[in-house]
């Protein structure tokens, strides 16, 4: 039987990608999931567009550690940990412009086999959202693509070239969608995992990009 993945299993699995000693950006939406799911073996700081750094899971309403005021990016009340930082907007941008995040996990639109990524504008739409995803995308050292693997529609969204306006080139490391786990590799899309059920020739079948099966992937 087929069953896709949920969001919170994508989370679990973008988690899985992440390393002792990291300092992570999680973009709005599913990436923001992440947070819940980091192994209890590593220790990962995570940083945020408006000024935190080292924030912990995200604050439940009425537990004695939520605070209205303490919010990521994104909007989501978050909880703090020892050390944790506050600052402006500039030092938020210079770390991410610096070089010095580890890896981020973005919502993504489209995906290319190259890694170009395209997450902040429809064709449809006059005004994008770009927030901080186009310095995110290069000055992150990974980017981690997180989204379901086909539109609404059906269309693929990993495709040979992006058909929406790019946010970066050449930027993603890793793709997570409610099917599977594929990495971008200088050979190509290379699946890493699948959801339960799923054959390589099915996950082809909804993407508009050449695939290799990673060696030892289970089918």
């Amino acid at each position: 039987m087929k069953q896709p993945w949920t969001k919170e299993e994508m989370a679990q699995k973008a988690a899985a990608r992440l390393e002792n000693g990291f300092c992570v950006n999680l973009g709005f939406g599913m990436p923001t999931a992440v947070a819940e799911y980091i192994p209890e073996d590593i220790d990962v700081m995570f940083h945020s567009e408006n000024g935190i750094l080292g924030y912990g899971p995200k604050a439940v309403e009425g537990e004695s550690d939520y605070d209205p005021d303490l919010g990521d990016a994104g909007g989501v009340m978050v909880t703090t940990t020892p050390g944790m930082s506050i600052f402006d907007h500039p030092t938020s941008f210079a770390i991410i412009r610096g070089g010095h995040l580890d890896a981020t996990v973005l919502g993504a639109l489209q995906v290319s086999e190259k890694g170009d990524l395209a997450n902040w504008k429809l064709p449809t739409k006059k005004v994008g959202s770009t927030g901080g995803a186009m310095d995110l995308a290069v000055g992150a050292k990974r980017v981690i693509a997180m989204m379901t693997h086909t539109a609404r529609d059906g269309e693929p969204k990993i495709l040979k070239e992006c058909t929406y306006e790019l946010t970066g080139k050449e930027c993603v490391t890793t793709i997570v969608t409610d099917l599977a786990v594929i990495d971008v590799t200088e050979d190509g899309l290379v699946v890493a995992d699948m959801a339960s059920g799923y054959t390589l020739e099915d996950i082809q079948a909804v993407t508009g990009a050449p695939l290799k099966a990673a060696s030892g992937l289970k089918q």
